[in-house]
């Protein structure tokens, strides 16, 4: 293996780069559709990583494939399945395709579907913890036909803890959406309920609660980071949220809690200011002077 694709180069696609560089003597080829947009995430990560002779800039999502023997695929949740389709042209006989995207398990069917038809070998990549601070040690488990394959080489992929959950794709993609339910939204339920308590003045008292309920937990300072997880990458989230909400309804139920959280993760990145704020009730309150010159400016 001398060449590794990347398609997406948002937060875990510049990591994946970056440590593939660091930790490897692979060539690295990059796309990203956002990359003729200067104000994008993609174009600054790219402009900041630069090229050489071992980064190569594709011009195409299908010319990133060619003469790579492994693609990696770190889209937003909502791109999956089209970045999966875009590659097609370009993908070579028995390709191993590592699908790290959080979305469904119908989802992940679909996309094996449309790779393997193609010749491609899929893999399913679950990241089972924030990208940072560990990186590319972060635990990853992997699903599919070829997820015993992948974890093999993947320390030659600069990944160093991977895990097979199943040879069916879909297990690792389920693990990963039940556990959203729970992270993203208690990020939501954190937000909702702080912002609320803030306004009538009890907020340190709800803290004081929940850390005779859940002990061991500096309350404030998780409270302060649950908040900014949203603050910072809300979109994103309310994206992976709306796939564990068709999580939830591939396995029978209505997923209330998981559509309720799209709305607050999505509604979150407007009030993005507030990160510059170094404690908790400040953070609150400027999201709640936000909320109120937001509501002020809107229309009648």
């Amino acid at each position: 293996m001398d060449c590794v694709g990347i398609i997406g180069l948002g937060e875990v696609g510049r990591i994946l780069v970056e440590d593939l560089l660091e930790q490897t003597t692979l060539g690295v080829r990059v796309w990203d559709y956002q990359f003729d947009n200067d104000a994008s995430v993609a174009a600054h990560n790219l402009a900041e990583l630069g090229t050489g002779s071992r980064i190569g800039v594709a011009s195409s999502a299908a010319q990133a494939a060619q003469g790579c023997q492994v693609m990696l695929s770190a889209v937003t949740a909502d791109e999956a399945s089209s970045a999966a389709e875009s590659i097609l042209p370009g993908l070579a006989q028995d390709t191993i395709y590592v699908d790290l995207n959080s979305v469904s398990p119908g989802t992940k069917h679909s996309i094996c579907e449309v790779i393997e038809s193609a010749g491609g070998c899929f893999v399913e990549a679950a990241v089972m913890s924030p990208i940072m601070p560990r990186r590319s040690a972060s635990p990853v488990l992997v699903s599919g036909r070829r997820a015993a394959g992948f974890a093999d080489l993947s320390s030659q992929l600069c990944f160093s803890n991977v895990q097979v959950a199943s040879d069916s794709p879909g297990v690792a993609a389920a693990t990963k959406m039940c556990r959203s339910v729970i992270i993203k939204g208690m990020e939501a339920l954190v937000a909702e309920s702080l912002l609320s308590a803030r306004h009538y003045g009890v907020e340190a008292t709800v803290l004081a609660s929940l850390e005779n309920l859940f002990p061991g937990q500096d309350w404030t300072e998780q409270a302060r980071y649950l908040i900014s997880r949203s603050l910072q990458h809300g979109e994103r989230r309310a994206a992976e949220m709306r796939e564990v909400a068709r999580t939830v309804e591939e396995a029978g139920y209505t997923p209330w809690m998981s559509e309720g959280c799209v709305q607050r993760q999505a509604w979150a990145p407007q009030f993005a200011a507030a990160l510059e704020e170094e404690s908790l009730d400040a953070m609150l309150d400027s999201i709640r002077t936000q909320s109120t010159t937001k509501q002020a400016e809107k229309p009648q």
